[in-house]
């Protein structure tokens, strides 16, 4: 039988040729960009010779168009499909009996490409992941307009804004934005999805994490993200116990090293399976080694501006001799250079301070900020106010971030051991005495305008960790009384205050009840804390001596644990979070988060109990437990749960109040 060249011959040879001829154009393509690259090199080779020490500047701009060409090569590549085989550009892939080499949708749609799974472990399952992006698409909200600039006025003053030592939630807003991380909680479902990573592999035993780095990701100076800066900033700036940077390392300790497999390629090993390994592991924020590897560990420790990243806003100035220093407004604009699939709309964010309640809201209303935190009381008189309401808006919502207020009292020694003075709150007894003689409930009411609800303990109520079983100790001042002079605390001579009765290594006999109440300046709402607190300890025979501070002083009282008493609150940054940081008596050393000293074995075993247990529904029952431990022996005072509440400018579009908080990454300015 003669063979025939039929049409189907005729347009496979077509569709031959067409891929011969895109495979040589991509090979033009790329021929010309290495030209374009040793072009530049032979450039940074010439300045090297000529410039004796003083062509920094233009090396470093010849650096950074080498590494754009260089991530622009490694991400070049096109794929193909024809009947099964793909090409792309070089020597066609041999079909791989891997069970990790897949074909999966590029996008979702009928075409597909050829993954690169040589970085992955043979067996182990891939998580893709896609190129970050908007939750909600700024454009096709109505308004819409790419420029201005969105501020928000912050009621306290930040201390520094470097990473990882700045540990406040306004210094965290500010960084979200400038610092990417590996991996982020989606703002609408809270699971984990890649930021930097583009794929990882996790141990289904939980002992190791391996994460594929986006070829795109790069820094705001144009520098790739490389597996590099992952490991130094694990190894050599969090695990470096020289630097400041001990509330990570308490929450990370789990990592035993970080091995670079490859330039995009990082994999993390565990010393312990921990159910935080993934989410946390995912959740470092990746710095640039070339920038804060060039500094010495005291010059990171007395930073106040050192900050630098890959997102998709940057420092408007970035000096490391001239930095940004607290009382000045924050401003962060848009990275030009960003290399994610979406720039956000916006031109810049301001960030100011006001600490005083009143003056924040008269310049909130008179546009100097476009969204506030308002107090409750603010909220309480504005949330009905129609001429109010007719310039802004007003959000109130529970979501991940929604915390918790508190007193705590200092259960080791004041200013640390072995010199600091014990303060009556080492007592358990003594500590949920103070509990008892405070009502809560006229708290909210009277003071937070009865936004929020009582607090029994270290998670929100409609958390799955928090003990159902457990209500709020009571409001009782006789019960508080027994409780004191079962501690040894009783009115000896009769002048109404209390005195010790016992004489031994905490107080001598005689010694009065008397404590240092620390507190911030935030108005009104101060003013009502300090006046409950002074008068209920009067009613029972205790001295409060309020001490008013701003801020800024906080973070520096807390690690000296220079405190008898102070108020403060506490935000969740995960779904569920780990109370190591916060209540292991492993981070009473090195300045950690156990800043109150509460030295309980029984709630660091719960703890490392529960942070080795992978089943969620027997992890929570340890939950359980550790919750009943923290009720019972009360290092804090629980005072209240308490929703987002936000007053934010009309003139702001694409305000979504998602179950993660606000974006305002995706905020623009309304078009006039």
């Amino acid at each position: 039988m003669q063979n025939r060249f039929t049409f189907k011959d005729s347009m496979l040879f077509l569709l031959v040729g067409m891929v011969g001829l895109l495979a040589f154009l991509s090979m033009q393509a790329g021929d010309r960009l290495w030209r374009e690259m040793q072009k530049l090199e032979s450039k940074m080779s010439d300045i090297e010779r000529s410039s004796d020490g003083g062509g920094g500047a233009g090396l470093d701009e010849v650096r950074r168009e080498l590494a754009e060409l260089k991530t622009a090569i490694a991400s070049r590549p096109i794929n193909i499909q024809v009947s099964g085989v793909a090409t792309s550009g070089a020597a066609a892939p041999v079909a791989s009996t891997d069970p990790m080499s897949e074909e999966v949708a590029s996008d979702g749609g009928e075409g597909t490409d050829a993954r690169d799974t040589g970085w992955a472990r043979p067996g182990v399952e891939i998580a893709w992941q896609d190129t970050p992006g908007f939750t909600t698409a700024p454009e096709e909200v109505p308004g819409y307009e790419v420029g201005g600039e969105f501020t928000e006025i912050f009621s306290a003053q930040l201390p520094r804004i470097t990473p990882y030592l700045s540990g406040d939630v306004y210094s965290r807003r500010i960084l979200d934005h400038v610092v990417e991380s590996l991996g982020a909680y989606d703002p609408e479902t809270l699971a984990i999805r890649g930021v930097l990573a583009d794929a990882w592999q996790f141990d289904p035993d939980g002992l190791w994490l391996r994460v594929h780095i986006n070829p795109r990701a790069s820094f705001s100076d144009g520098m790739p993200v490389t597996s590099e800066d992952v490991r130094w900033t694990v190894e050599d700036f969090i695990k470096n116990t020289r630097i400041e940077a001990e509330r990570s390392r308490s929450t990370l300790d789990m990592i035993e090293r970080v091995d670079v497999v490859d330039d995009r390629t990082v994999e993390f090993v565990f010393n312990k399976a921990v159910f935080t390994n993934l989410d946390y592991t995912l959740g470092i924020a990746v710095l640039p080694k070339h920038v804060y590897g060039a500094l010495e560990e005291s010059e990171i420790n007395q930073s106040t501006g050192l900050l630098m990243g890959s997102g998709p806003f940057r420092l408007e100035v970035m000096d490391v001799e001239n930095q940004w220093s607290p009382g000045e407004d924050v401003v962060i604009v848009r990275n030009e250079r960003y290399w994610g699939d979406e720039k956000p709309p916006l031109a810049s964010m301001r960030f100011k301070v006001i600490t005083e309640p009143t003056a924040a809201l008269v310049g909130f209303r008179n546009g100097d900020g476009d969204m506030l935190t308002p107090s409750s009381s603010q909220y309480a008189e504005l949330r009905k106010d129609s001429d109010f309401l007719r310039e802004n808006a007003i959000y109130k919502w529970v979501n991940m971030r929604s915390g918790y207020s508190f007193i705590g009292w200092q259960c080791g020694r004041r200013g640390g051991p072995p010199d600091g003075d014990w303060t009556p709150f080492h007592d358990k007894r003594v500590r949920r005495a103070m509990t008892m003689l405070l009502d809560r409930e006229e708290m909210i009411r009277n003071i937070y305008a009865g936004v929020g609800v009582v607090s029994t303990g270290p998670n929100s109520p409609s958390s799955p960790s928090s003990n159902p079983g457990i209500e709020p100790w009571p409001y009782d001042l006789d019960q508080s009384r027994a409780l004191l002079k079962e501690a040894g605390w009783e009115d000896l001579d009769g002048d109404g205050i209390l005195e010790y009765q016992n004489d031994d290594e905490y107080f001598s006999k005689g010694t009065p009840f008397k404590f240092e109440f620390t507190i911030t300046n935030s108005g009104e709402t101060s003013d009502r804390i300090i006046s409950y607190l002074v008068s209920q300890c009067s009613e029972i025979g205790i001295t409060c001596e309020p001490r008013v501070v701003d801020w800024s002083f906080y973070s520096d009282m807390l690690k000296r644990r220079d405190f008898d008493a102070m108020i403060m609150g506490w935000s969740a940054n995960a779904p569920e979070s780990d109370p190591r940081q916060i209540w292991h008596n492993s981070s009473i050393l090195d300045q950690g988060d156990n800043f109150i000293q509460w030295d309980s074995q029984d709630a660091s075993d719960l703890i490392d109990q529960g942070r080795g247990t992978m089943d969620r529904d027997s992890r929570m029952l340890v939950w359980h437990d550790f919750h009943s431990v923290v009720h019972d022996e009360q290092p804090y005072t629980f005072i209240r749960v308490s929703p987002w509440i936000r007053f934010i400018n009309r003139d702001v579009g694409n305000v979504q109040t998602y179950p993660i908080g606000l974006e305002p990454g995706e905020f623009f300015r309304v078009a006039e």
